[in-house]
């Protein structure tokens, strides 16, 4: 699956634009381990909701109100990121090679789930979203093949489509 890096000061903002914006649809969280780990949370989420609490005792995930899972953010290293699951005409999952720069690519299949992902705590978070969570790019990371990218909302993708075209355009000239 290809996957888009999103910064670590505005985590807390996409984190709020995709549980505003999209339904989520199933919440899991492990332990990192190299067998796995310990599944801590396993959660259908279809006809449930999904928030978050952010405050000075960390991160606390909520289930219809009720709380499902707590990070004291002790160990907090990176950002989001948002990975993208295409099924090829022929049943295969695409696997991107290289750096996956153009979540638009109009010769990609349209995903089928998003998945936005963390590392927390030493506990891999991952929420997944039926069909496209719209990004957009944020700034460079590492220039001129890694970018960070940004939630957006729904409804802006063909702003970003050209602006993205441009963007190409100007990098060739």
């Amino acid at each position: 699956m290809e996957q888009y890096w999103m910064p670590k000061k505005l985590d807390f903002k996409n984190l709020r634009l995709c549980l505003d914006n999209h339904s989520a649809d199933f919440l899991y969280i492990r332990l990192v381990g190299s067998a796995g780990g310990t599944v801590k949370v396993n959660e259908k989420l279809e006809g449930r909701t999904l928030d978050f609490r952010k405050d000075k005792a960390g991160l606390c995930l909520l289930i219809d109100s009720n709380d499902a899972f707590h990070f004291p953010l002790d160990d907090y290293q990176k950002g989001f990121s948002l990975a993208y699951e295409r099924i090829l005409d022929d049943g295969r999952v695409h696997i991107p090679g290289g750096i996956s720069d153009n979540p638009y690519d109009p010769n990609l299949p349209e995903p089928k789930r998003s998945f936005l992902r963390h590392v927390l705590d030493n506990h891999l978070m991952e929420i997944f979203f039926k069909g496209r969570v719209n990004i957009k790019f944020h700034s460079w990371w590492i220039k001129p093949h890694w970018k960070y990218w940004t939630i957006d909302k729904p409804g802006n993708i063909q702003e970003i489509i050209s602006k993205q075209q441009i963007e190409y355009e100007e990098e060739d000239s």
